[in-house]
């Protein structure tokens, strides 16, 4: 680096946008040259004043652009691969970060509204969509839609059509999302896990609502970290 780089809190929403926004002007004006490292997550986020899953999330963005290059267990590295404007722009809509934090608030509720008025019917679909799940050689994208159609089938199951249409909604924009092709190649990277679900729908099954609803806010912390680059 060739300078002592000024980082300046983030005091906005939008929050991995801004900060996508602020790394990248650095990357421009040459305080981060091609081959440099960023400093690490951690220590990222207490600069910046922001979360460590928005600086994933940032991180994400600048990589999708070509700016950046996020090396597993090395870290994240300035590239010379940047990609055209109709590829390489920030995303504009609803980050996945603040997807995730809505998914928190509502879900593990509706997890045990779920458990409380499932009936036998909803019951062997969740088991089905478990099945689906674990099968040996199932691809990311499969195994991608076996999730979204469990969670929609939980949904079902609370028996109340706002809640339903609601989590339909956040799907929807997370499918949406540029940071869905992420969440593929980290599934790739890690394989599929399917222990947080079979918990989910263990409870669930056992009406059970607070086993239920811990075992949502569990599967919803774990996916903050899903993609850590403070290796």
């Amino acid at each position: 680096m060739s300078a002592i780089v000024q980082f300046e809190p983030i005091k906005t929403d939008r929050l991995y946008i801004k900060v996508a926004e602020q790394l990248r002007t650095l990357i421009d004006n040459g305080y981060f040259k091609v081959g440099d490292s960023f400093p690490a997550e951690r220590a990222l986020a207490e600069k910046l004043g922001v979360s460590r899953p928005t600086i994933r999330e940032a991180m994400i963005a600048l990589e999708l652009s070509g700016l950046v290059e996020i090396r597993t267990g090395s870290g994240i590295y300035v590239t010379d691969k940047k990609k055209d404007n109709k590829s390489g722009h920030l995303e504009s809509g609803v980050g996945l970060a603040e997807i995730i934090e809505m998914r928190y608030i509502l879900e593990p509720e509706v997890c045990a509204l779920a458990a409380s008025r499932i009936t036998d019917e909803q019951i062997q679909l969740l088991k089905d969509i478990i099945k689906e799940m674990e099968v040996v050689d199932i691809s990311p994208e499969d195994f991608e839609k076996a999730d979204c159609k469990l969670h929609l089938a939980i949904a079902q199951a609370s028996e109340n059509e706002a809640i339903k249409e609601s989590i339909k909604w956040l799907w929807k924009l997370r499918s949406e999302s540029i940071f869905t092709n992420c969440i593929q190649e980290e599934i790739k990277k890690q394989g599929v896990c399917i222990d947080e679900h079979k918990k989910i729908v263990s409870a669930i099954v056992q009406k059970n609502p607070e086993r239920a609803r811990i075992a949502m806010k569990n599967h919803l912390d774990n996916a903050t970290t899903t993609t850590d680059f403070d290796l």
